[in-house]
């Protein structure tokens, strides 16, 4: 793993004020931006995140930050979309999550990344 890397501490959390209600927090982070390993072309692509928290909820400018860090990075699409959610699940411990990376078009083809967690009872 590369050492510059983002990590899941640099994200951020606070306590939520209804645990034990269960709601939806929906954040779209529309200027994502990576790196191709094989082409060290940039990518672009908005990045949803869809949770149900539990005791903690994301911080924001933490996120913003966090997913910043990601524009010097080498990584494949469902790489960077896998490695988001599990560092936001180590972070927050949300009830769900689904995270989904929708890339701009390169050589005339979209891609879309969905990752889903779901904690156990």
């Amino acid at each position: 793993m590369n050492p510059d890397a983002p990590a899941a501490d640099q994200l951020e959390s606070f306590s939520n004020q209804y645990p034990g209600r269960d709601y939806t927090i929906n954040i779209v982070c529309p200027e994502f931006t990576s790196v191709c390993p094989k082409t060290g072309q940039p990518d672009f692509g908005t990045i949803t995140y869809t949770y149900a928290p539990g005791e903690k909820c994301v911080e924001l400018k933490s996120l913003k930050l966090y997913l910043q860090r990601f524009r010097n990075q080498g990584i494949f699409y469902e790489h960077v979309v896998n490695r988001l959610l599990d560092d936001f699940v180590k972070a927050c411990q949300p009830r769900r999550c689904k995270v989904v990376g929708a890339f701009t078009a390169r050589g005339g083809i979209t891609t879309t990344v969905t990752c889903l967690f779901e904690a156990k009872s």
